[in-house]
């Protein structure tokens, strides 16, 4: 155990990162909350589903409202 390093050897320990490292960090954060947000309006916008539960041959439900 005397080959692994202690904290104070790491070079991303206690804020000491690059300013790099921190924009990519930031950019793979923003990029994942984008992707999130598309898929999550892909399913609102297209999860249509259909008013009649059934088929012709076994007629079912009519769910859709009159008013």
């Amino acid at each position: 155990m005397k080959n692994e390093p202690t904290l104070e050897q790491i070079e991303d320990y206690n804020n000491n990162e690059s300013p790099e490292k921190r924009k990519t960090v930031i950019k793979v954060i923003v990029f994942c909350l984008i992707v999130g947000a598309i898929f999550a309006s892909f399913k609102v916008i297209y999860n249509d589903v259909d008013e009649y539960v059934g088929t012709e041959q076994n007629p079912g439900i009519n769910t859709a409202k009159e008013f």
